[in-house]
Formats: structure tokens, sequence, C-alpha cells
């Protein structure tokens, strides 16, 4: 690939790759990155597109908004052009409600892929939706302005686009809850003392610093990083004596491999 090669520009998202690297960008900045059915398609292809040669994507909005969630849109009667609108969906049968959810989260699952490290670089507001697409990615850097919310609850709603688990994860359950339940504004400082965020920077530095950890993650060897990566995302639902035992496995593979031994 060459330098900043646009795979893909459709739909509010596009898919540029500089050698190791991939950038998304949600593009749709006079709509503050509002999220929608054709959006969240182009999220996934953006993550089937990727050449096997990227081992870090960052994942940024333009704009002064990383994306203030769901565009509002899809709860009118008419939708979005071409699409089902929510509120026939929900009159529909619950098995294809049900599918059609699952298709809508592809577009927040494989940012935690272990072939790849993603960071979130997130400015202003990222809410609900937007809110769940930076808890997708593996890593976040929040501008000192980032507002983070949980809307659903306000709408009636729950989180739905997978961002419930690592918000437990990373916040605990309790905070995670008060969160969600009271759509509450999460704050860079919040973030960066929760671990919600891994660096807080200013906004005019938040590219730079996406740039600067990005460069970071690709000092060592791949290989090394996609095994960490697999034993630290599996150590959630792991005990201890499981996680020594993956651990052992892991670093066995690895030793082989730096021998030049092939099983």
């Amino acid at each position: 690939m060459t330098s900043l090669d646009s795979v893909l520009d459709k739909d509010g998202v596009r898919l540029t790759v500089d050698d190791a690297v991939a950038t998304v960008t949600l593009t749709n900045p006079a709509k503050r990155n509002a999220q929608s059915p054709a959006l969240w398609r182009a999220l996934t292809e953006a993550g089937r597109a990727l050449p096997g040669s990227v081992r870090v994507v960052v994942l940024r909005g333009e704009g002064k908004s990383f994306s203030a969630g769901l565009d509002r849109q899809a709860f009118t009667p008419e939708g979005f052009d071409g699409e089902p609108s929510f509120l026939d969906m929900a009159r529909g049968p619950e098995a294809e409600l049900d599918a059609t959810i699952a298709e809508y989260q592809e577009a927040f699952t494989w940012w935690r892929r272990n072939d790849i490290v993603s960071i979130a670089a997130v400015q202003g507001h990222a809410i609900g939706a937007g809110f769940q697409l930076a808890l997708a990615c593996d890593l976040r850097i929040v501008a000192e302005d980032v507002q983070f919310a949980m809307r659903e609850t306000s709408l009636g709603l729950v989180p739905d686009l997978t961002g419930t688990h690592p918000l437990v994860n990373l916040v605990g359950y309790a905070r995670a809850l008060e969160i969600c339940a009271t759509g509450r504004f999460v704050h860079a400082e919040e973030a960066g003392r929760t671990g919600l965020a891994n660096l807080v920077v200013p906004a005019g530095e938040l590219d730079a610093a996406a740039r600067d950890l990005a460069g970071a993650l690709l000092a060592a060897p791949r290989d090394a990083v996609v095994e960490t990566k697999a034993l630290l995302s599996g150590a959630v639902s792991r005990g201890y004596e499981e996680q020594r035992v993956a651990e052992r496995a892991a670093q066995g593979r690895r030793l082989r491999d730096l021998a030049g031994i092939t099983d």
C-alpha cells in the first residue's frame, strides 16, 4: 500500500492505510458524526477491508465531536431512506429484530481482534453509540474537552452496541450502572482517573498523541504483541491457574518461533 492509500470512503466512514497503520475516520462533522445503519455497515466493511499488513488502527472523528450518537431520524416513522424505521423493526418478528441488532453490533466487534491494536482518538461529544464505539477500541486517547455519556436509558432503551462489557471491565459494575442509569457526562479528568482513557491531552494534540502511541505499539515484534493481547483479553474470563497455563503455552509458541522450530 502507498502512503495514505484510501481503501474505503462511503456513508460517513473513510478508511486510509499508511503501511502498518490504518485510520478510520467518521466524516460527517455537520451532524457531529451521528450514526446510522449505513454507517455501521461501512464500519463493518472497513474492518473486513483491512490489509494484512495493518497492525494498528486509529479511529477518529472529523470536527468538534467524535460522535453524538445515533441519528435521531432513526426514531421517526420515516426512518432513513431505504432503511426500515426502528419503529417498524420493533413491530416485526422478534427473531428478525434480534438478527438486525446483531448485524449492527458487527460494526463494534472487530476492533478487538487479536491481530490489531485499536486506538480511539476522542474529542468533544461521544454520546450513546459514540461512547460505545470508543469503548469498542482497545485504547482511548481523549481531548480535554471530551464528554462521554450513555444516554440510551433516557430514551427508554439500553446500550446494545457491545459497550456494556468493556465499560464494566474498565470502571467496575457500580460506576458503570451509575453512568448508564443517570446518563450523566463523564469528562476528561474522570475518564483518565477511572481508566476510561489511557491518556488525556489538549485538543490540539490529539492526532499527534494517537500517532505517537501507534508508533510505540509498532516497536515490538508483531507476533509478541498479538500473543500478549490474546493473553490479556482472555484473562478476564480465566481463573488464575488457567491464566498460568495460557501464559506457558503462549511463551512456548514464542520460544519455538524464535528458535525456528515448526510443529
